[in-house]
């Protein structure tokens, strides 16, 4: 067995201590040049792509124009919080209902959740909330043959209302009257309501009904929920 080479010292970046003779042996560039005939082997370099015919601009920009970035965004799913299911309690944090109790009844394609109080319980209708402002409580509910395919994220957009332009005045008016909600919206609430409530016990409904709250003494990272 031929003993191992050692390796070469350098003396500086890409320059060795041996000598040319002994680098040409070392590195065996005779068996390279053997082997093509007694020459290096050549490779043709790849044409340069031809530059596109465009005329130069006659006039340029006074101010330089700055163009767009390209931007590739890749949009990945929201991964679900394994505690949170279909049926799970969960205790608002944040928003209008924050220390309610509601019941989850699946997520939606933009990763927000869609829950319900139900209404009739605690006030809470049919609406999307990020899973980051919920605590997932271990109660579950078995919930119903419900259809929630209507219950998309374009269902919750708002309608836009164009004002009439009035001055300044009319710009910090507040609205007086404030717009009904739909006829549908209102029907949908009802139906998924009356499909939910059937479902809970006597002791379920105290329990969503009462709201979350925390004392004096209250350690909330030693509760379990």
């Amino acid at each position: 067995m031929a003993p191992a080479k050692k390796p070469a010292a350098f003396c500086t970046q890409g320059v060795t201590s041996l000598g040319r003779s002994q680098t040409y042996k070392r590195r065996a560039l005779f068996a390279l040049k053997k082997k093509n005939g007694g020459k290096f082997p050549v490779h043709a370099k790849k044409a340069a792509p031809a530059p596109a015919a465009s005329k130069a601009p006659r006039f340029y920009p006074a101010d330089d124009v700055s163009a767009p970035l390209a931007v590739h965004t890749v949009r990945k799913p929201t991964k679900l919080r394994a505690s949170i299911t279909p049926g799970t309690v969960l205790i608002l944090l944040a928003g209008r209902f924050k220390g309610k109790r509601c019941v989850c009844l699946g997520q939606l394609p933009s990763g927000l959740l869609l829950i319900t109080g139900p209404f009739k319980l605690n006030g809470v209708p049919v609406r999307r909330v990020s899973q980051t402002y919920v605590i997932a409580t271990s109660t579950k509910v078995t919930l119903p043959t419900v259809d929630v395919s209507k219950f998309t994220d374009t269902y919750f957009k708002p309608t836009e209302s164009k004002r009439a332009k009035g001055g300044d005045a009319a710009f910090f008016e507040e609205p007086t009257t404030k717009a009904p909600l739909p006829a549908d919206y209102v029907a949908n609430q009802k139906a998924l309501d009356a499909a939910l409530l059937p479902a809970l016990t006597a002791e379920l409904k105290s329990y969503l009904a009462s709201r979350f709250t925390l004392r004096d003494g209250d350690r909330p990272h030693l509760m379990k929920f």
